[in-house]
């Protein structure tokens, strides 16, 4: 019965909390390097204000050290003996991309056939307005919660979450809990609600070529002069084979094989290439990359296989295009590691294979970010149970278990933090959201659904727990 009077508070009030993430998404909290520190800061201001008028207590913003952007903090511990959900998104953001092609601007946020677009809509101001509105829905209606909460904003998620070990190093005890709930992932389709149950891993890097001490004339000095931007472009390509697979020497070498059972839950669900090509946007006559065997599985290459992209080259820009050799180039790139793949080994067989193969004595410089490894957790227990009911009772559509071909720095280091307690992933995000992407977009209705389901979670953890 509480249950059904926190839903109907939800009702009476979801355009409230649609404008609630309206407001966040107008606050560029860009976590990268080169965008104002200041608006991520803004943003965890205006996390902390949406946690207070939601009726969490405690709520603070935590300052780790000078620089580094703020997570948001927020509880309410009035249940005793009934469990406690430790709940995770965050503020910050991508950079908003090519602004030119924003068909409304990036942190504008705005409505269009049932979808609101804007930076950080989907991924992942809406994963902090899913957890404030199912606290207020049942606050308003019931003047408590059927257990503890813990809230948890963090704002350098979207830079690898560098300062994790800090975090977890100062305030570990205070986010002590018996299950996590991260809202940062995507649904298996439209209206299909997902549990993601496994990850891959990243790691980063910054490559920069150097060949001469500034810019020559292309006509005067081209043939002999080594042009750097084509070394550049020389290293890259021969990180991935002809078919765009990575192929450096010894990387695939701690790919765990995909098991049966896991072939077996891939094969069953509703999947086809067309549908696949369609949500990543091909263009008409562009060819899928294929899986080890020589044959495209999608399914299979974006959770369960290594794969490299190269995020951003610099070496002059289109606007200064000039006929010139340019004395240097950049580029950063990753590699997501499949489950097995150690991040440092990789680090040092990327490293190695650079200096391996460029050419004509070029400088070469080489950073390495942090890494992340693969995640992944078997879905049984009362958790998730009472998960997968819950998001039945919100969808209206039973869910489905599914893997992720991207990488949350946060999950495995906390759930080590937090004894193995079991760590649920869900989120608003769909096929055509474009996290990280221009035109980012999620579902109005998803998003209500999203809310609905975490409001029945509460109810349904508590009484498993009791049990």
């Amino acid at each position: 019965m509480d249950a059904q009077k926190a839903l109907s508070q939800f009702g009476d009030n979801k355009r409230a909390h649609l404008e609630d993430l309206k407001n966040l998404v107008r606050i560029p909290s860009v976590s990268f390097p080169g965008f104002s520190p200041e608006e991520v800061r803004r943003s965890a201001r205006a996390v902390f204000d949406l946690l207070k008028t939601s009726g969490l207590e405690n709520v603070e913003i935590l300052e780790l050290e000078p620089g580094v952007h703020p997570y948001v903090y927020g509880d309410w511990l009035r249940a005793p003996g009934k469990p406690t959900l430790l709940l995770y998104a965050h503020h910050d953001v991508q950079p908003p991309g090519r602004e030119a092609l924003w068909k409304s601007p990036p942190f504008d946020p705005a409505e269009r056939d049932g979808r609101l677009f804007g930076r950080g809509t989907a991924d992942d101001k809406a994963g902090i307005v899913v957890h404030t509105a199912a606290i207020a829905s049942w606050l308003k209606a019931c003047g408590k919660l059927p257990l503890n909460v813990k809230l948890v904003i963090e704002g350098e998620e979207e830079i690898g979450s560098t300062h994790l070990a800090l975090f977890l190093s100062k305030y570990s005890k205070k986010l002590q809990a018996d299950a996590m709930i991260l809202t940062d992932t995507q649904n298996y389709d439209i209206g299909l609600p997902a549990l993601t149950v496994s990850l891959r891993g990243l790691v980063s890097f910054d490559l920069e070529v150097r060949a001469l001490r500034s810019p020559k004339h292309s006509g005067m000095w081209g043939g002999p002069t080594p042009d750097a931007t084509m070394a550049l472009a020389k290293i890259l390509s021969s990180m991935v084979d002809e078919q765009g697979r990575v192929c450096i020497p010894g990387i695939w070498d701690e790919v765990r094989p995909v098991t049966g059972s896991e072939a077996r839950a891939y094969a069953e669900l509703s999947f086809s290439i067309p549908e696949f090509r369609a949500q990543a946007g091909f263009l008409r006559d562009t060819h899928a990359t294929p899986a080890r065997d020589g044959t495209v599985k999608p399914l299979i290459q974006m959770w369960r296989e290594p794969s490299l992209a190269v995020n951003a080259i610099e070496a002059s820009s289109r606007k200064q295009a000039a006929n010139s050799i340019m004395d240097s180039a950049w580029a950063r790139f990753g590699i997501r590691l499949a489950p097995d793949m150690d991040p440092k080994r990789t680090a040092k067989l990327v490293e190695e294979h650079v200096r391996r193969v460029a050419p004509w004595g070029i400088e070469v410089g080489l950073h390495t970010h942090d890494g992340v490894g693969a995640w992944g957790i078997v879905a049984s227990g009362p958790a998730f149970e009472a998960a997968m009911q819950a998001l039945e009772l919100g969808y209206g559509r039973k869910p489905v278990l599914m893997g992720c071909g991207g990488t949350i720095p946060f999950v495995e280091p906390f759930a080590k933090a937090l004894g193995g307690a079991p760590a649920l992933l869900i989120g608003v995000e769909d096929p055509y959201t474009n996290a990280h992407s221009e035109n980012e977009s999620m579902v109005i209705a998803d998003f209500y659904s999203c809310i609905k389901s975490a409001i029945h979670f509460y109810a349904l953890f508590a009484e498993a727990h009791r049990a």
